[in-house]
């Protein structure tokens, strides 16, 4: 029987992974798993919103003077540009699942996950995902049935180049099998979950309440 958890800061799960090596599915698996509550960041983004889109559940749509605005405050944790369209992650909608102790997971590059630790270092964690090799990885590609072989060329290409940053994540699966993955992905949750530094206060505490009960 499992004891009473002490209350601790929520964390930040950086997945990130070259395109077709099983982040979105495994990012979707987490998701689905009641047990793990985790929460998914949310991006702003000045693009214009789908039909198939909701404000708040797939991006907040705002307009480029409110985005450029957070930006200039040092209200985004990150943020870029994709061709003429603006992204970013709001600083106050994490900060405020934080501290409630939630969990949130994000789904961004390379670039955005070194601005995030930047601005949040000791929330973060950073986990990337390998392909189990290269014709793997293409084939995965080509089963998707999504691009042209000259943007599959690119995406391995690309691929190729975000693998040699490996040392920069805290974390490196090789998925192989979805479900082995996921299992690992749970684990180091869980692991994290426990480090010390996310509820020193609630063990200072417990440690003083140990202390201070009269001896038996």
């Amino acid at each position: 029987m499992s004891g009473t958890p002490l209350a601790r800061r929520g964390l930040m799960l950086i997945l990130s992974s070259p395109s077709g090596t099983g982040k979105t599915t495994l990012s979707r698996m987490l998701l689905q798993d009641r047990s793990l509550h985790l929460t998914l960041s949310v991006s702003v983004t000045t693009r214009a919103r789908r039909p198939s889109e909701a404000d708040g559940v797939h991006y907040h749509f705002i307009d480029k003077a409110r985005f450029d605005a957070m930006a200039a405050a040092g209200d985004l944790l990150e943020w870029a540009q994709v061709h003429d369209n603006f992204y970013g992650t709001p600083r106050s909608l994490v900060e405020k699942e934080l501290s409630l102790g939630h969990d949130v997971l994000f789904d961004i590059d390379y670039q955005g996950t070194q601005q995030v630790k930047r601005r949040a270092g000791k929330d973060v964690v950073t986990i990337f995902l390998l392909p189990p090799s290269m014709s793997e990885l293409k084939a995965r590609l080509q089963r998707r049935a999504e691009d042209s072989p000259a943007v599959i060329a690119t995406r391995l290409a690309n691929a190729r180049q975000e693998m040699q940053r490996w040392r920069d994540y805290d974390y490196v699966l090789v998925n192989e099998d979805i479900d082995a993955t996921f299992r690992q992905l749970q684990a180091i949750i869980a692991a994290e979950r426990l480090r010390i530094a996310r509820s020193a206060a609630a063990v200072e505490l417990k440690v003083a309440a140990l202390l201070a009960e009269v001896s038996a």
